[in-house]
């Protein structure tokens, strides 16, 4: 069977050659005679994988020595009680609600001290970012918290909040990598890689080092402390070592394409494609405020949950697959992250145009 355009939010579609790559070394890695996948995570062999995952890592995004790279488990949402439970030295936090996941990190947040909600669009269902030029920031904030990209509702940061001197922290899930990043203007990055870099299972934190100490919250489990992993060069227990070994060779791809700015134009060129189509559209309709758009996750609805539901079912038996939208608000919904060729993009497009010219009444 062919190949299939995979609009998944995550897990999400990866470079074809780096699959085939790693195919080719699934039982013989380099000559070693076994897998990675079997292989001890204190071998030599493991340990030049996984420094050369984070050496490429640091030259992609051009991240300053200053700040550790941590290779995690427990995904992103693990991440809504790490960062308080490391952060929290004031117990004040705020919080700029874009989107579920947002939400989520606000709620957990809430269990470990004062957790401010500074900013919000849950008003129009998460359809547009704030205006975050002028917040009402809490003097006393310890740091003051983002989802750059919202994976269900299509939203983006293109400007980061004035945080005041207070230390930015980000999840960017859903748009790692996918344009250049001034690493020093946030005290932590982090995101889940199942989206645009590998599979499910690894989350990257990238952390200044000011912010690792020993000074922690009461009860914080050795596990969850970052000082542990930053001590330990990410290896204090097994990591998701095959997931790191395939982050590995997408930075490679990364690289090979031309880096964050090859990346970032790329992704601009599809993300045209379909919103252009979507703005002139008689039958589709775009979901979010123009000025808030996302590069990586495009929500559309004919405003029909049955018409919704003919071209789920429909665009899937044509090779277009997991259009459809986040369960918590329908419609459909493309994910069109770096690994998503330029062909994917204009194959759904020409699919939407067809069925535009069959279901309109």
């Amino acid at each position: 069977m062919a190949r299939v355009y995979n609009f998944s939010a995550g897990p999400a579609v990866l470079p074809e050659e780096v699959l085939k790559e790693a195919a080719e070394e699934m039982l013989d890695y380099r000559g070693c005679g076994m897998s990675v996948m079997e292989m001890s995570h204190r071998s030599k062999t493991y340990d030049n994988i996984i420094k050369e995952a984070e050496a490429d890592l640091r030259q992609i995004m051009n991240i300053p020595d200053n700040y550790k790279v941590l290779f995690l488990q427990g995904g992103a949402s693990q991440q809504f009680a790490m960062i308080p439970m490391n952060l929290m030295k004031n117990g004040v936090a705020d919080y700029i609600v874009t989107g579920q996941w947002a939400k989520k990190a606000y709620q957990e947040a809430c269990m470990y001290g004062k957790a401010n909600k500074i900013a919000s669009s849950e008003d129009k269902t998460f359809s547009y970012i704030p205006d975050c030029s002028d917040l009402p920031i809490s003097p006393d904030a310890d740091y003051v918290y983002i989802c750059e990209n919202n994976t269900i509702y299509g939203t983006k940061f293109h400007e980061l909040p004035n945080t005041k001197g207070k230390t930015l922290v980000a999840d960017v899930s859903s748009c790692f990598l996918s344009e250049p990043v001034d690493v020093t203007k946030y005290g932590v990055i982090y995101g889940g890689v199942q989206k645009n870099i590998g599979p499910a299972g690894v989350v990257i934190v990238i952390i200044r080092e000011d912010l690792i100490t020993e000074d922690v919250l009461p009860g914080t489990p050795t596990m969850l402390r970052y000082k542990t992993h930053a001590d330990n060069d990410s290896l204090y227990n097994t990591p998701p070592a095959y997931g790191i070994y395939i982050c590995g060779k997408v930075f490679k791809w990364i690289q090979k394409m031309g880096g964050l700015e090859a990346m970032k134009k790329r992704n601009e060129e599809k993300a045209a494609i379909l919103y252009d189509y979507l703005d002139h559209s008689k039958l589709f309709k775009p979901t979010v405020e123009k000025g808030s758009r996302s590069l990586m996750n495009v929500p559309f609805v004919t405003g029909d949950d049955e018409l919704d539901a003919k071209f789920v079912k429909e665009a899937k038996a044509a090779g277009l697959e997991s259009l459809k939208g986040h369960r918590s608000v329908g419609g459909m919904r493309a994910s069109i992250y770096n690994a998503m060729p330029k062909e994917g993009v204009e194959a759904l497009v020409a699919f939407m145009k067809k069925f535009e010219a069959e279901n309109l009444k």
